[in-house]
């Protein structure tokens, strides 16, 4: 082979005794040196000992030279051209300008690019340079479409782009070094700094990243940022809601922060800014008086001048249910099935409540002394109660409460009582031997807002409660996790003691009913519910319902059927949202701009059936401008639910307003509300952060930098691996003889030497 084809060479040992002997052979002469050395200690003259350490050493590597066996390796050698990957951020935040009417930041990249186009073209030279924009994957691109194409990535994720770039290695192609040209306004793991994990797989890299930060910090523009609120909030209890308003360039000036419910200003606050940087929290403590789910924004006045006007509005939406359901009971006498239902409701965490029951009647014989005793423990405030209180209550229950003493009738008070169902109230009725056709008063009024009326006298024989195909589905009776095993349940439960004669009126639901006793040819309805006006009623033409309380014990846990089944009736009656005939749920219920918005609609009839084919119509209502936005249209599956979207609409809150029918049935009505922000987190803050990209340099081993810039620095690279492609050819160097001739004069010399000093 031709020498000319080598480019490189080494040394080498050519020798071949394996390394051990080569090993002993090396202790044997270092021994030998020793030992020549020891024996000329007592020479006292210096110059002689010189001398003779000096030619035993220059024999002793002459020998070590033999030895080896010392050679050049030549060598045919080439250099892998190693990856330098040149990352540009594509997130929205590079669409803001540099400076106040300057180009925008991935503008001035795009410019920087094109000016070190000379420095990159001298890196090709040893590395293969790849120009990627991060949206937020890698992609390859070219300063001209940096210029061209506005960025649009909604978030910000160096550190995956960082990842992204060390994995795309092309076989043996490894990465030498990063270029990364950004705002460094991060969203994602470097949201909170170079700290913990971030740090560690950063360093984990093990390529030097040199940083280029894009932007100036002297942007004028206010905020709404680090929105703090619960998913959810309590009826009637306060809530608080945090915010932080963060200024830039409105040092000492006082602004405005508005809290709004769907139009309505909830409360207002004044923040003034300490320097021309700063970041003030507010918070806001109000009490929602409605359950549902509505929105709220946070608006802080824009200003012509600003960077960004579309981050001055921040909306959210905020579901209020209800802490404690507040209940009203008026007992006619006590009884056994007082004393459950108290006990039951008192020993209930969600239930408020305020119970009166009358120990007697001024017509009793009760053989005390002073007849003019109190008729109950405290003094009953009639016109209190139903008159100025009655409103506050969620569920009022009457049981087996029914009188015509003055003291306690409340023949005044049942227009009340029945306008207060029909605006939204709930009612229950329980029987007994004071009322449902038994009782000493009638109440005619009240009577209109109950499901079923009195049709004659009790029968007093037990029975077992039978489910009828209604109660079947309804959630009232739903004492187990589907239809078998709630009649299961049912059929499990022991027989009761008596029952009201009533009939069902036109548009009541019989859940419950006598399975031999009749009235007008029908099955006596035992428990029967309605919507009446806007509220609701419930009937239990009993007083045995306790009996439910007494089943037995099955694998060691007792049937809670009494308990479930009066937890039931108190949500259906209060409107559990789980519970309403037709269910509106936006999904999901705050939407990034851009993005559809998307609701779920499930529809039952009367009975809880699933409303198969129902005709479901959405309206999209704005609430800013109180405008029908867009409505849609859908039918409903085999399990009453569709799903339906809208085009993504301009920010701000909206209203779903939904309503469904089943053939020429009404299902009733639905509502929920979205909230479409009007920036997502990329535009909601045009900060610059300097500081991360420098530190994100600093772990890694790179430098860091500012734009503008006028050419490509001199960054720190990893040099590329020499890997051997050629053939390879040895050359010895030990057989010369004028090395030979050196061992056998230096030999020579000292045995002279040693002879010539008396040693020999």
């Amino acid at each position: 082979m031709n020498s000319q084809t080598f480019n490189a060479w080494k040394f080498v040992s050519l020798s071949p005794l394996p390394l051990w002997a080569l090993v002993l052979l090396g202790v044997g002469l270092v021994l030998g040196i020793g030992l020549a050395a020891w024996g000329v200690r007592r020479e006292p003259a210096r110059w002689r000992k010189v001398l003779l350490w000096t030619l035993r050493v220059g024999a002793g590597v002459a020998a070590l030279f033999f030895l080896l066996e010392p050679g050049i390796r030549n060598l045919q050698v080439a250099r892998m051209k190693n990856r330098v990957a040149v990352l540009v951020d594509r997130s929205a935040s590079m669409g803001f300008p540099v400076e106040p009417g300057g180009p925008t930041r991935s503008a001035q990249v795009a410019s920087f690019l094109e000016r070190a186009a000379p420095g990159l073209a001298a890196l090709q030279d040893r590395f293969t340079v790849e120009l990627y924009g991060v949206d937020p994957e890698l992609s390859p691109t070219t300063p001209t479409a940096l210029a061209s194409e506005p960025p649009r990535a909604g978030t910000t994720d160096l550190l995956s782009a960082l990842r992204a770039a060390g994995a795309g290695a092309q076989g043996s192609r490894k990465l030498s070094g990063v270029l990364l040209f950004s705002d460094g306004t991060d969203n994602a793991e470097l949201a909170s700094g170079v700290v913990g994990r971030a740090r560690s797989a950063l360093a984990d890299l093990g390529v030097p990243v040199s940083t280029f930060t894009v932007g100036q910090e002297a942007l004028k523009d206010l905020a709404v940022e680090g929105l703090k609120v619960d998913d959810f909030a309590f009826v009637r209890n306060s809530l608080t809601v945090e915010v932080e308003i963060h200024g830039r360039g409105f040092s000492g000036k006082d602004i405005p922060v508005v809290l709004s419910q769907e139009g309505k200003t909830v409360a207002s606050k004044s923040v003034r800014f300490g320097s021309q940087d700063d970041v003030k929290p507010v918070a806001f403590t109000f009490t929602p008086d409605q359950t549902g789910r509505f929105v709220y924004t946070v608006t802080v006045p824009t200003f012509p001048d600003e960077a960004v006007s579309d981050n001055n509005t921040r909306s959210f939406t905020l579901k209020v249910i209800r802490d404690r359901v507040r209940v009203l009971l008026v007992v006619g006498r006590p009884s056994w099935d007082e004393r459950f239902l108290r006990g039951l409701l008192r020993q209930d965490a969600n239930v408020d409540m305020v119970s009166f029951y009358i120990l007697r009647t001024q017509t009793d014989e009760t053989g005390v002394v002073n007849p003019e005793r109190e008729l109950s423990l405290i003094p009953f405030p009639m016109e209190e109660i139903f008159d100025t209180k009655l409103d506050t209550f969620d569920v009022v229950i009457f049981q087996n409460f029914g009188h015509v003493d003055p003291q306690l009738s409340i023949a005044g008070f049942e227009r009340n009582l029945e306008q207060y169902v029909h605006n939204g109230g709930a009612f229950v009725m329980i029987g007994g031997d004071s009322v449902l056709g038994e009782g000493r008063a009638m109440m005619p009024t009240l009577m209109e807002a109950l499901p079923v009326e009195a049709a004659g006298p009790a029968n007093p024989e037990p029975f077992k409660a039978r489910l009828t195909p209604e109660g079947l589905r309804h959630p009232v009776t739903a004492l187990g996790s589907g239809a078998a095993s709630t009649e299961s349940a049912w059929a499990e439960l022991p027989p009761m003691a008596g029952i009201n004669s009533t009939r069902a009126r036109q548009g009541a639901t019989v859940l419950l009913d006598h399975p031999f006793h009749t009235v007008d040819g029908k099955n006596a309805p035992l428990v029967a519910v309605w919507d009446y006006g806007r509220g609701r009623a419930l009937t239990l033409a009993t007083d045995a319902s306790w009996y439910w309380a007494f089943t037995a014990h099955r694998d060691g846990s007792p049937n809670r059927a009494y308990d479930r089944f009066w937890s039931n009736a108190l949500r259906w009656l209060v409107r559990d949202p789980d519970l309403t005939t037709l269910r509106v749920s936006a999904d999901p219920p705050s939407v990034e701009p851009g993005r559809p918005v998307g609701v779920v609609i499930s529809a039952r009839t009367s009975d809880y059936q699933p409303a198969q084919d129902a005709q479901v119509r959405v309206e999209l209502f704005s609430v800013a401008t109180q405008k029908l936005v867009a409505v849609q249209t859908g039918t409903a599956g085999a399990d009453g639910v569709v799903r339906l979207e809208f085009p993504p609409p301009e920010p701000g809150p909206y209203k779903l307003l939904a309503t469904a029918k089943k053939g020429e049935t009404d299902l009733g009505k639905g509502e929920d509300a979205v909230a479409v922000r009007a920036v997502g987190p990329e535009l909601s803050d045009a900060s610059v952060r300097p500081a991360l990209m420098e530190q994100i340099a600093k772990v890694t081993g790179g430098k860091s930098y500012r734009l503008p810039l006028d050419s490509l620095p001199d960054v720190p690279l990893l040099d590329p691996p020499v890997v051997e492609v050629g053939r390879a050819k040895d050359q010895p160097l030990w057989d010369r003889w004028y090395y030979l001739v050196t061992l056998v004069a230096l030999l020579g010399a000292e045995w002279f030497a040693r002879r010539r000093f008396g040693y020999i």
